[in-house]
């Protein structure tokens, strides 16, 4: 009885560590090596590092390369091991941002921007999956917030932090935001749980023989696959051009555009909870509705020129849906695969790939029409609400015709 009392503590402990890690590397690898380039965007361009649609494209080498990331991340870890490739790609992500205070040149910048992408996209894939069958299942909801949180908070201090350090000037604006994620990595190194660290409620996981005989939901599996993907392109704008389109299209400076930046890191902080409590009270397939009507609408926002409060409420509700609709699209997986565990691995792995894609495809599109359309950003928030339309229509459409599937 009292190895257990001991063991216990202890067994908390590793696994909060863990949660803490998983944390810091959304933070590192998505909150701070993506999104930081938005506010820093205007700064570049004001430097004269990179003319303003160079710079636009360099933004998405970030995204092309989280989509290779979330491919190969799996396979980078079945070589080696799941904890030494998270500590890797973190490491990798941190090298970045000191790469980057130095232009040496449109390709040195560019092929750092990518692998910084890499590097978000592997910890994406691996970091939650290799800590959550380690929680409780009672806690797993929580612990997946916490994580996911992550990228809202980096979003926040990316916001907060960009425009102090730039008074010290850009490189050392860079080399501010590396010490900070080598910080972070610290933290980290050690909080990953070993390959032979036994996941709680491991028994659960072993499925009954009529699992094997429940129904697979396919179409609805696939329509959740393309709904997860257009939803990537649809806040691509707000993530590539809300400062620059505050800072220059609407004349406010680099100042005001941080500052919204600040709102809608504000937004993706509180996000994956929000979301997590309406899943809660309405089911993910209806909060994952809801949040495409919302986004949608406030992705709109900008190209209508409504006014200054609706652009804060804009920022506000696409950065908390930006954090919020991974929780929700991850336990829609868990609950159309319920009676598959097995499955919602490989399930969770191909909706990133396709959201990776979707994302970098939207990114390049967007940046080359912004280069070409005279610099319209109006243009560019009307695509991405259309795109959420489309994954809006998509899942009514699937859930109505496809009753007869057991979720």
């Amino acid at each position: 009885m009292e190895r257990l009392t001991i063991a216990r503590p202890r067994e908390t402990f590793g696994v909060t560590w863990g949660i803490v890690a998983a944390f810091s590397a959304s933070l590192v690898g998505i909150g701070l090596a993506r999104f930081a380039y938005t506010p820093l965007l205007p700064a570049i361009i004001d430097a004269h590092w990179f003319e303003r649609s160079v710079a636009a494209y360099l933004g998405a080498a970030n995204l092309a390369g989280y989509l290779a990331g979330a491919l190969a991340g799996r396979a980078i870890a079945s070589r080696t091991s799941t904890a030494a490739t998270l500590r890797v790609m973190m490491a990798l992500a941190t090298l970045a941002f000191f790469a980057c205070a130095y232009p040496l040149s449109f390709s040195w910048f560019f092929a750092w921007r990518f692998l910084s992408g890499l590097a978000g996209g592997a910890l994406m894939v691996l970091a939650a999956p290799a800590v959550l069958p380690h929680v409780a299942p009672a806690k797993r909801g929580l612990a997946g917030g916490i994580i996911f949180t992550g990228v809202g908070v980096g979003v926040v201090l990316s916001g907060t932090l960009v425009p102090l350090l730039l008074r010290q000037g850009l490189s050392a604006t860079w080399i501010g935001l590396g010490l900070l994620s080598l910080f972070l990595t610290a933290i980290a190194w050690k909080g990953w749980p070993g390959e032979g660290a036994a996941p709680a409620a491991a028994a659960a996981q072993a499925a009954p023989g009529h699992h094997r005989a429940a129904h697979l939901p396919v179409r609805q599996l696939r329509a959740l696959y393309a709904e997860y993907a257009l939803n990537a392109a649809g806040w691509v704008p707000h993530m590539i051009f809300l400062v620059d389109y505050v800072a220059h299209g609407l004349g406010k400076g680099l100042q005001a555009g941080a500052e919204y930046w600040v709102l809608f890191g504000i937004g993706a902080a509180v996000g994956p909870v929000l979301a997590g409590l309406l899943a809660d009270r309405v089911g993910f397939g209806w909060a994952l509705r809801l949040a495409f009507v919302l986004e949608a609408g406030a992705v709109l926002v900008p190209a209508l020129g409504l006014g200054e409060g609706w652009l804060v409420a804009s920022s506000m509700v696409v950065g908390a849906f930006v954090t919020g609709t991974v929780p929700l699209a991850l336990g829609r997986i868990h609950e159309l695969l319920a009676h598959h565990p097995s499955r919602q691995g490989p399930a969770w792995r191909t909706a990133t790939v396709g959201f990776a894609l979707f994302q970098a495809v939207a990114a390049y599109g967007l940046s080359f029409l912004f280069s070409n359309n005279g610099h319209d950003y109006a243009q560019l928030f009307v695509i991405g609400t259309c795109a959420l339309m489309l994954a809006f229509v998509i899942d009514l459409v699937v859930t109505a015709t496809s009753r007869g599937e057991k979720n």
